[in-house]
């Protein structure tokens, strides 16, 4: 064989090599975004399981709140629906619902001293704050992962491979402007 066949062979090889290794690193990113979303799966499950607790316990102090407890279990609802669809841009704003819905529990309970000092609610509203912090946390890290998975399907020549294994973008969980705002704490302990 002559050596310009050799070459037109290892070129040949590298490229292989090369497209092998990008399809790979699009398969690792779009397995990431995948594990990130179930890691936050998992807190909004164990919550949604903490949230009727939380509202049986405050029933037995708060006859007066059904509007605020029903507000809970409505955004709940709306929490699990959009989850179990996978509607990324319904669960930002189902979760704005509930966030405010808590936000406005947690504040109400303030006016029920013999609540706030029940062992069971202040276990839930720990646990409950808790998986709170543990779901910002990790849709902080899902969305880089989709930033990662989504920059990198568009990239030459990575994007010629994504597109000829059908490689999609994923949607960034968004919030809408009231949530990123700073709550209003005045309103909460005078409405």
């Amino acid at each position: 064989m002559e050596i310009g066949t050799f070459v037109t062979l290892g070129i040949l090889v590298a490229i292989a090599v090369y497209a092998i290794a990008i399809y790979n690193g699009l398969v690792n990113l779009k397995h990431g975004v995948t594990k990130a979303w179930a890691n936050i799966d998992v807190l909004m499950k164990q919550r949604h399981d903490e949230l009727p607790k939380l509202v049986e316990t405050c029933k037995q102090y708060m006859q007066y709140e059904q509007e605020t407890l029903e507000q809970v279990m409505k955004a709940r609802a709306a929490v699990s629906s959009a989850r179990e669809q996978g509607d990324i841009g319904a669960l930002g704003g189902a979760e704005n619902q509930l966030r405010l819905g808590l936000g406005n529990l947690f504040a109400v309970a303030e006016a029920y001293p013999d609540l706030k000092a029940n062992e069971t609610f202040q276990h839930l509203q720990s646990r409950i704050s808790g998986l709170e912090n543990s779901i910002a946390d990790r849709r902080e890290f899902y969305n880089e992962s989709v930033n990662n998975n989504n920059v990198r399907i568009e990239q030459f020549p990575d994007l010629i491979i994504a597109r000829l294994f059908n490689f999609k973008a994923a949607e960034l969980l968004e919030f809408s402007p009231e949530e990123i705002q700073d709550v209003d704490l005045k309103s909460l302990f005078n409405g």
